[in-house]
């Protein structure tokens, strides 16, 4: 039975369940990245800069399918949308067995890019989905709810794929120094395999994910009729793109995904710089999303209640200038300390500036959804250009961290001003 979304006021706790087995996927996924990061590096014998192609490669996926997604959506639902992003994401794991036996780094990059497929038709669906899944004024608490289940996903993780992968990678780094070429190619391959069995696993859930998704009772989402010449994807995006909320909100996920991604996929190597072996810096990004893992926690507690989206938005992004500056300015542990915060400063964006940025989109909310995912493209183009700059610094990884500040400074003026431009 079709629901339409203006009829949904009251708290659905069994979509919002099954939404919340979702975003756990999301986060699962999304996180291994900070693990796969160091671990190809090592075994794709690659520099930094090409080992950030990891992000560049998941996180593109999403700017080239957000608005095929629409059209996806537009024809099957949300429901069976979800269910074939969750098989797309299956053959995207696969592909990783056959990048794993050939040690092939152009081959794991495309497994990553079709992971990343599927992911943008599950976010496209299901961020408006929990969305309008209650009144729009506390819209950030439930997405909250959902980056709880992200963010312990994202946790958990980088520790499962660590111990299973990088495990003894500090000796074998420096025995690979003392190898001839047959040798090191045989351990090197030897290390690559030890990524087959978890993405073979991960691809048995995620149809099994997917059956259980086909039958669930969700309610199917049935936005308001459509006028008169916004009966194509074309005409809605050209519609859309003249709401001037919606388009600054574009930009502010943009940034935003840099200000996430940057900190917990360069922990690692972060960790490395300041001369932390990989034995204790494969835990560093569940140091972060820990950090944003409390922050959730605050927005269901506070967000309406003691403070509107739109003020935590605004609080959050000076928290995460403040952080920002303390990882520059200090050292060693406490400069890690410092990274890990970013997490919870982090942690109320995606939940304050969604909801600001589609609401009152009435018929274009399924469009406007999309234009957002697109924004995710940030994660892929400035996690490489902090790889860059940090080689335009000489290899100064926390100098490098500077340009996240002017992240935060446009996500600010979005919570001041952006966000209202437009609105009646």
């Amino acid at each position: 039975m079709k629901q339409n979304s203006t009829q949904i006021q009251k708290y659905n706790w069994g979509p919002i369940i099954i939404i919340g087995i979702l975003f756990f996927l999301f986060g699962f996924v999304t996180w291994l990245n900070a693990t796969l990061i160091p671990y190809l590096k090592i075994a794709c014998e690659l520099t930094d800069f090409e080992a950030y192609l990891v992000t560049t490669a998941f996180y593109i996926s999403y700017f080239v399918m957000a608005i095929p997604s629409s059209f996806i959506l537009e024809k099957v639902g949300f429901k069976k949308g979800m269910a074939l992003g969750l098989l797309v994401m299956a053959v995207g794991s696969l592909i990783f067995v056959p990048a794993a036996m050939t040690r092939m780094y152009s081959l794991f990059l495309f497994g990553l890019f079709v992971q990343g497929l599927g992911l943008a038709i599950l976010q496209t669906a299901s961020n408006p989905y929990i969305t309008i899944l209650g009144p729009i004024e506390s819209a950030a608490k439930r997405i909250s709810m959902m980056g709880i289940a992200n963010k312990v996903a994202g946790i958990l993780s980088p520790i499962i794929l660590g111990v299973i992968i990088l495990d003894g990678t500090d000796t074998l780094i420096v025995e690979l120094e003392g190898m001839d070429i047959l040798q090191k190619a045989a351990e090197l391959d030897l290390l690559a395999s030890k990524v087959i069995l978890p993405y073979i696993v991960m691809a048995g859930a995620l149809v099994l994910l997917s059956v259980l998704i086909r039958f669930a009772p969700l309610p199917e989402i049935e936005e308001e009729d459509e006028e008169e010449g916004l009966t194509s994807t074309f005409s809605k995006v050209k519609a859309v793109l003249k709401v001037p909320y919606l388009v600054l909100g574009f930009f502010a996920i943009f940034f935003y995904l840099g200000a996430e991604v940057i900190p917990v996929d360069s922990m690692s190597l972060y960790g490395n710089h300041l001369g932390f072996s990989n034995e204790e810096s494969k835990f560093f990004a569940s140091f972060t999303l820990s950090g944003m893992l409390l922050g959730y926690i605050f927005g269901i507690i506070a967000i309406p209640k003691f403070i509107s989206q739109q003020k935590a938005l605004q609080y959050f992004a000076m928290l995460g200038i403040l952080f920002t500056c303390g990882v520059i300015l200090f050292d060693g542990k406490t400069s890690i300390i410092f990274l890990a915060l970013l997490g919870f400063s982090n942690s109320i964006m995606w939940p304050a500036i969604w909801p600001l940025a589609i609401d009152g989109l009435g018929k274009l909310t399924k469009i406007g959804s999309a234009i957002l995912i697109m924004g995710i493209a940030g994660g892929a183009i400035l996690t490489p250009f902090f790889a860059k700059v940090t080689e335009w610094m000489d290899g100064n990884m926390q100098q490098a961290y500077f340009i996240i500040i002017f992240f935060y400074i446009y996500i600010l003026f979005y919570a001041n001003w952006g966000s209202k431009m437009g609105k009646k």
